[in-house]
């Protein structure tokens, strides 16, 4: 891979999580537009730098994001925004980095989820939910959620993959090697 095609992949990746983060936190969706519009870009990237083989690597990328993430919609877990997004930035990135991206990622939600829930609903809202699931184990019966509760409450969760994307981008020894391509380009301006 070459330091433009690579180059061009992180400034891509990097405007659709910043569109999606917006859109997101804001509208609680990410729209397919904009998810189409990334998995088009990666495949059109892909193709054009790497011919057959980046085609190959950007369906690599998109068909791992929807095997590792289907299952997390269908258990409720991630919203189809989310899963429709990752796939786009697993054609543009490649198999690898989305791993990396995904794997990150959770590690981030966990920590987002808990601090923006936090701030929705306080520690009264947290201990309610750690109540009510006492209860369910307990009597083995579902109690639903209620209002001003935890587990009721709506966490975007594009902030996190995005967290995930960058931290993942941050350990990669090619993108570190085009950060300092870019540093010393920069530098010589």
């Amino acid at each position: 891979m070459n330091d433009t095609q690579l180059l061009l992949q992180i400034v891509l990746a990097g405007a659709f999580f910043l569109v999606a983060i917006a859109l997101d936190l804001y509208y609680h969706r990410i729209p397919n537009l904009l998810c189409l519009c990334a998995i088009f870009c990666g495949f059109a990237v892909n193709g054009y730098f790497a011919q057959l083989n980046g085609v190959l690597m950007a369906m690599a990328g998109f068909a791992l994001a929807f095997g590792v993430l289907f299952p997390v919609f269908v258990l409720r877990v991630l919203g189809a925004g989310d899963i429709k997004l990752m796939m786009g930035i697993g054609a543009l990135m490649g198999p690898k980095l989305l791993m990396w991206s995904l794997l990150y990622g959770i590690t981030a939600g966990a920590v987002t989820t808990l601090l923006l829930v936090l701030w929705q609903v306080g520690f009264r809202g947290v201990f309610t939910t750690i109540k009510r699931y006492w209860l369910c184990v307990y009597y083995h019966v579902y109690f639903r959620p209620e209002a001003g509760e935890a587990a009721g409450q709506k966490v975007p969760y594009a902030p996190a993959l995005a967290i995930g994307w960058v931290w993942a981008c941050s350990l990669d020894n090619q993108v570190i090697e085009l950060y300092g391509a870019v540093q010393h380009w920069i530098g010589g301006v």
